[in-house]
């Protein structure tokens, strides 16, 4: 093969690697800092065309210094409410994805069950 070939492969094979995105799932107690209202956003996958968004901040158990995440919950999850202060468990997808060089990290709240 040309070195012109190589160089196009290699190429080829990095802008597909950078297009690869990260999924982690975990499942954690945690307790419940803040939640906002729910808000409707659009939605290509919905019935109405619309999908419930909500933000929720949860904090490791521990002291004051614990590691917090901001996640975001959607559709029926987002429409349920939860007291601060409780400790909740909670399953959380983090996923990442490059976009013009940059790096961004998005947090999901896929299930929250109190206890």
């Amino acid at each position: 093969p040309s070195w012109d070939f190589f160089c196009l492969y290699f190429c080829i094979v990095n802008r597909l690697l950078k297009a690869l995105t990260t999924i982690i799932m975990i499942t954690k107690l945690l307790k419940v800092v803040a939640q906002t209202e729910p808000v409707y956003v659009p939605s290509k996958k919905s019935d109405n065309g619309q999908l419930a968004k909500s933000m929720i901040r949860l904090k490791e158990l521990g002291g004051d210094y614990e590691d917090e995440y901001i996640c975001a919950m959607f559709g029926n999850l987002a429409l349920c409410k939860f007291a601060v202060g409780k400790t909740v468990i909670a399953s959380l997808r983090f996923q990442t994805h490059e976009l013009n060089g940059s790096v961004f990290q998005d947090v999901v709240a896929n299930d929250i069950q109190n206890i």
